[in-house]
């Protein structure tokens, strides 16, 4: 009977199969809150998150965009679970891009986080975005923004912005936070600005850059580090689990947990598929 059952388990349709897949997907990403998974934090995250904890109220941040849709996945929900943190604390956010694309995740990360917390332009933060040089427009920031920006992403005058009247150079910012898919990014940051100029630095990056960014970590130069989407999981964790007055949901959270279910169910589809095809092949020897 159970010979039986395990061998019709293990023959199943596989058009059942692919039904079954895509709900293990669909379901956690569209009701993160039914199918919530535990996520534990690793130290590099609780110490991203220590750091922007011990900011201060109107501290001053840059938030550098260093990504495109491509890698969105993986660095966008951290940029929106940072924004909501920083602004949370009501830290004054001023954004930056050194990617093309960072204009567009810049953007939709602002409208998104300060429509929802009710942020203003230019009150609560500013958004300069790209400016094409790579490292050299990192050297500008370090000595003098002003002769690499004379107006925002929005067309206004820095002169004119409320927010901009007493930043000169990267020394008059509190805390420099990178989102970085690649080069320019954290490495550069590093080496030209924040290192140089002593100001403390964290970021968060695609899972494949970690190795890349990992001694930095562990001198100190950057202070923790937000791993791919399982680092972007655990920090919205620790963030949503104490600034929850706004019904906050963790689209990274859903993902990991969209994923490991499919992975489970994967498992478990070529297990019983093994164990068909040896029962199969054990009553054909008889």
């Amino acid at each position: 009977m159970i010979e039986k059952f395990l061998i019709k388990l293990g023959s199943l349709d596989r058009r059942i199969i692919f039904i079954i897949i895509a709900l293990s997907v669909c379901i956690p990403l569209l009701y993160p809150d039914l199918v919530k998974l535990p996520v534990i934090p690793k130290k590099d995250t609780v110490k991203v998150f220590q750091e922007i904890e011990n900011l201060k109220e109107r501290d001053k941040v840059i938030v550098s965009f260093e990504y495109g849709p491509s890698t969105m996945p993986e660095i966008h929900p951290m940029a929106i679970a940072i924004l909501r943190h920083l602004f949370s604390k009501d830290i004054l956010v001023y954004g930056f891009a050194l990617w093309p694309d960072g204009n567009f995740m810049s953007t939709d990360a602002f409208s998104e986080v300060a429509s929802e917390m009710g942020k203003k332009y230019d009150e609560d933060y500013v958004n300069l975005g790209f400016k094409p040089g790579g490292e050299a427009v990192i050297k500008g920031i370090a000595s003098d923004i002003r002769t690499m920006y004379t107006v925002d992403l929005l067309g206004n005058e820095i002169k004119d912005l409320q927010l901009m009247q007493e930043i000169k150079n990267i020394e008059n910012f509190d805390y420099v936070i990178s989102l970085s898919a690649g080069d320019p990014g954290s490495k550069q940051w590093v080496q030209y600005a924040t290192d140089p100029k002593k100001i403390p630095f964290t970021t968060g990056c695609t899972s494949i850059q970690v190795t890349d960014i990992i001694p930095y970590v562990e001198n100190n130069q950057i202070r923790g580090i937000l791993a791919g989407m399982p680092g972007a999981a655990e920090y919205e964790n620790l963030v949503y689990s104490k600034y929850n007055q706004y019904n906050f949901k963790g689209e990274a959270t859903g993902m990991m947990s969209a994923q490991s279910i499919a992975h489970l169910m994967i498992v478990i589809f070529i297990v019983f598929g093994n164990i068909t095809y040896f029962l199969n092949r054990k009553r054909g020897t008889k």
